[in-house]
């Protein structure tokens, strides 16, 4: 009689296509409460808005300035290329980012120092979404390409 009611305790928890066992219910159970959680937890998101800066020195002057914007769409974000005349000493921290609505700031510290003219790549991460960037007074609409 023990081996009866050990089999029908085995049947229970199997995983069979009959019935799907009580093994089955309980990881399809916890799946839902995991998704259930992860939903929640995302839907939560606070605004933000993170920035790379890479930078390189291409003239010792500003007198060949291009005037070009240009923008690439990818998952993590948006990148942005443009040349501006900034400090001969100019670093990373001189740079901030910050959020007004849906317009994403960026703005230069400009110190009366010598002028050079660098190469600018500025990958921004922002929650929510935003329509605007708005470079050190000069504002531009982000609108992703329909290919």
């Amino acid at each position: 009689m023990s081996a009866q009611k050990q089999n029908r305790n085995t049947e229970a928890w199997s995983s069979s296509p009959k019935g799907g066992g009580l093994k089955g219910e309980v990881i399809k159970a916890g799946m839902v409460l995991l998704l259930a959680v992860i939903t929640i937890t995302a839907c939560n998101r606070k605004p933000f808005v993170n920035h790379k800066l890479k930078f390189e020195k291409i003239s010792d002057d500003c007198k060949n300035l291009n005037p070009y914007f240009r923008m690439v769409s990818n998952f993590a974000g948006e990148r942005y290329e443009f040349e501006k005349c900034l400090p001969e000493n100019f670093s990373k921290e001189q740079m901030k980012t910050s959020r007004q609505g849906d317009t994403v700031l960026i703005q230069f510290e400009s110190r009366t120092a010598k002028q050079v003219l660098y190469k600018m790549t500025v990958d921004i991460d922002s929650y929510p979404k935003y329509n605007f960037i708005t470079i050190d007074g000069e504002t531009y609409i982000v609108m992703s390409s329909k290919d």
